[in-house]
């Protein structure tokens, strides 16, 4: 994806509001800083936050584009999360190191 002055502006404001109205401290430097800000506009409930969310989707050719054809992750079937039992080994036990599965 092209960064342009029209996309980095978007999401320079966008980030002030989300910082503001939600207390979410997004990094543009962050891989994943468009996906995060688009995620967090979901949840928004001010008109203007959303707005600049459709036009930071437009801007990005993101998947949450609807002019793309793709879902919004609002339209998106929730999937429930897998049951964490059944994923360990039967024998043994699981221990989180730095956020990942350790398997002993």
């Amino acid at each position: 994806m092209e960064l342009n002055k029209a996309l980095l502006d978007c999401m320079q404001a966008l980030r002030r509001r989300l910082r503001d109205e939600l207390a979410v401290d997004i990094r543009l430097s962050q891989h994943d800083a468009i996906n995060t800000m688009l995620s967090a506009c979901l949840t928004s409930s001010d008109e203007e936050t959303r707005q600049l969310g459709q036009r930071l989707a437009q801007l990005s050719d993101n998947p949450f584009n609807r002019a793309a054809g793709a879902p919004t992750p609002a339209e998106r079937p929730i999937t429930p999360l897998a049951d964490p039992t059944k994923l360990t080994p039967t024998s043994g036990s699981v221990r989180i190191y730095r956020g990942q599965r350790v398997y002993l």
